[in-house]
C-alpha cells in the first residue's frame, strides 16, 4: 500500500540543508507580518513556498558511461563559445569550448560534478555581480572554480558564477577529493550560472536555448567524433 509520504515524494522533494535558515526566516516573517495585515500573510505564504521550492534537492538519474560530460546545473544553455579557462585553474590560456548554463530563480540550484575525477585545483575569486546572462560575467563576477582531472589525465573546468541577485556560492568539496559524476558539489543562492570548459577537440552535444537537468543531461561525449550539433526552437 502506498504511503502518504511516497505519494507526496514527487511534490515534496528533499531540501538542501542550506535552505532551512531561509525557509524558517520566511515563515517567521510571514506570521509576524500577518499579525499586522492579513494580505501580508498570503503574500508571505507564497514567498515561503517559493523558498522551499528554490532549495529543493531532488535525486537525479545520472548516466555513468565513461566519457560522458553531464550538466552541472538545471537551466538553459545560454551560450557556447571559445574562451580560455579561469587563470587561477592553471590550465593555460588556449581557448576551450565553454558551455554556459544559466539558472533562473525557479531552477534547482544544487550543482553537480560534470565528470568523475579528482579535484586538482579549487579556487575562489571575489568579484562583481553583473547579470549572469552577460558574457563578461565569466571574467568579472565572483566565482568558484574547479579543475577536475579524469582517469585518462584530461582536465575539465567547472565554474560556479554568482549573478545579479546571487550573493553567495556554497562549495561543498575540497582539494584532492575524488568525485563521482553527478556528485553534489555545492549550490549558488538565488539565480546564477555554471560554466563547463571541455577538453580541446571535444564538441558539445547540446545547443543554445536547450534546457538542461543537473546530473542527467549529456553536454558532451569525450569518445565521440560527432561535430557540434545544431538545433532550433520548434
Amino acid at each position: 500500500m502506498t504511503t502518504l509520504r511516497e505519494t507526496l515524494k514527487p511534490v515534496l522533494p528533499p531540501i538542501h540543508r542550506a535552505g532551512y535558515p531561509f525557509i524558517g526566516a520566511f515563515a517567521v516573517a510571514t506570521v509576524l507580518l500577518g499579525l499586522f495585515w492579513t494580505p501580508l500573510l498570503v503574500i508571505g505564504g507564497i514567498l515561503t513556498v517559493w523558498c522551499v521550492y528554490f532549495f529543493r534537492d531532488p535525486p537525479r538519474v545520472t548516466p555513468t558511461r565513461e566519457g560522458l560530460v553531464i550538466s552541472p546545473a538545471d537551466g538553459v544553455v545560454q551560450m557556447i563559445v571559445e574562451a580560455p579557462p579561469p587563470p587561477e585553474l592553471e590550465m593555460g590560456d588556449a581557448p576551450l569550448t565553454r558551455i554556459s548554463v544559466f539558472m533562473n530563480v525557479f531552477n534547482c540550484h544544487v550543482n553537480r560534478s560534470p565528470v568523475a575525477g579528482r579535484i586538482a585545483k579549487l579556487a575562489y575569486r571575489p568579484g562583481k555581480f553583473f547579470n549572469a546572462s552577460l558574457d563578461k560575467a565569466s571574467e568579472h563576477n565572483e566565482r568558484q572554480s574547479l579543475r577536475l582531472t579524469m582517469a585518462d589525465g584530461r582536465d575539465i573546468a567547472c565554474v560556479q558564477i554568482a549573478g545579479l541577485v546571487a550573493r553567495r556560492i556554497l562549495c561543498e568539496v575540497s582539494p584532492d577529493q575524488e568525485l563521482q559524476v553527478g556528485a553534489r558539489i555545492g549550490m549558488i543562492r538565488f539565480g546564477s550560472r555554471v560554466d563547463v570548459y571541455l577538453p580541446s577537440g571535444v564538441a558539445p552535444l547540446v545547443v543554445t536555448e536547450q534546457t538542461t537537468v543537473a546530473g542527467e543531461t549529456v553536454l558532451a561525449d569525450l569518445a565521440s567524433t560527432e561535430t557540434a550539433r545544431q538545433g532550433e526552437i520548434r
